[in-house]
């Protein structure tokens, strides 16, 4: 086996949200990876989760990546931005300008470095005429460093499969049990390595809701997902201001 150690960096993505284990905490498409590459290392791999929800790119670069690259895995995972294109303060220029920069830090430590063009998830939330566009230039400007850093890229963008709202949780953001595993299982193919069947399995599309229930639906999801988020944003809270990472050590690590 390649890997024999493994952290994983970024927000509520790789922190595992909206897959509970049975105590609360988040599974997620990490750990899921990590119990793949746990079997196949054996007892001797490592493996560490940094990511918090609610971090925007700068807080994953100050407070993650030095820790990350002073555990010196064989494997990191990167994924951030997200927060940031759902921000009016988001700055396109210097967001490409440190990711590559970043990516760049990752790799001279001789890491293999996975990196995600996000799926499109403005297809059920508000606002897309303006976040579609800068998800878009994230998802370019991510395709681009993984190429000339030689990291792995993980192109969930391309893969129409995360259309089905079944892959996606109640809040209409964050993924479901079923999206982490798809994920978990793009990773691992393009790591070249095998995964559970049913994890690329695409679940059946949901019946289409009548057009009642669907705007009684939406009002709910305001009241419930919505209306929280933008008090946060007005009060300068984050999701994550009382979190802090589920695996900080580079530790053993068995489901």
């Amino acid at each position: 086996m390649r890997w024999r150690s493994y952290v994983a960096v970024g927000d509520s993505f790789t922190e595992g949200m909206d897959d509970p284990y049975p105590d609360g905490t988040y599974r997620g498409w990490a750990d899921l990876v990590a119990t793949r590459l746990a079997a196949e290392a054996g007892p001797d791999f490592r493996y560490a989760n940094l990511a918090i929800r609610g971090r925007l790119f700068p807080g994953v670069v100050a407070e993650q990546v030095p820790s990350a690259l002073a555990m010196k895995p064989d494997l990191i995972s990167f994924a951030a931005g997200g927060n940031d294109v759902l921000r009016r303060t988001f700055d396109p220029d210097t967001l490409v300008s440190r990711f590559d920069d970043v990516v760049r830090r990752l790799r001279s430590g001789g890491a293999d470095v996975v990196l995600f063009r996000f799926a499109d998830v403005m297809a059920r939330l508000p606002g897309q005429r303006l976040v579609a566009p800068r998800i878009a230039l994230l998802n370019e400007a991510v395709g681009e460093t993984a190429r000339r850093h030689g990291a792995i890229l993980v192109d969930l963008f391309a893969d129409d499969t995360f259309l089905n709202p079944m892959l996606w949780s109640t809040d209409r953001l964050h993924l479901s049990p079923a999206g982490h595993r798809r994920v978990a299982g793009q990773v691992l193919t393009a790591l070249g390595v095998g995964c559970e069947e049913e994890w690329l399995l695409v679940p059946p599309h949901p019946e289409p809701t009548p057009w009642l229930s669907a705007r009684a639906a939406d009002v709910r999801w305001v009241g419930q997902h919505l209306a929280p988020w933008l008090r946060r944003r007005l009060t300068g809270r984050s999701s994550g201001d009382t979190v802090t990472a589920k695996r900080p050590l580079l530790g053993p690590f068995a489901e």
